[in-house]
């Protein structure tokens, strides 16, 4: 599968962004799909986690609450709606998808991964 993320850009804190990462190929629905952000200076880091079918999501304590993953298997694409955004959530942010994992916490467990897009929050 092919990973393509969109939809970032430069907003102001307190505002609001919707991440798409578009796959090509068939079945996407068997595929986990996960977010990661880096911030210039830092280590990758996980963001959001969503299943196959999208009835399980996860999120990392810092985004929990004001960050909304889902998906649409009929357009191939998983959405990360992103709100209340803060200063510290400026970054290249990247979806990752995998048939299994042991870890979706990991990045490691991720067999296919998207170009990224920056995401800029000013305060």
């Amino acid at each position: 599968v092919q990973l393509v993320e969109s939809g970032g850009g430069l907003v102001q804190a307190g505002g609001s962004l919707r991440l798409s990462c578009a796959a090509s190929g068939r079945s996407f629905n068997i595929y986990r799909v996960g977010w990661f952000r880096q911030a210039p200076g830092k280590e990758r880091e996980f963001v959001a986690h969503i299943s196959g079918a999208g009835s399980f999501t996860y999120y990392a304590d810092s985004v929990k609450g004001r960050f909304t993953t889902s998906r649409d298997n009929a357009k191939n694409t998983v959405y990360l709606q992103m709100d209340s955004l803060k200063p510290e959530d400026t970054a290249v942010y990247y979806c990752a998808a995998s048939t299994s994992m042991r870890d979706y916490l990991l990045g490691q467990s991720y067999s296919a991964w998207g170009q990224g897009t920056q995401v800029t929050v000013s305060s």
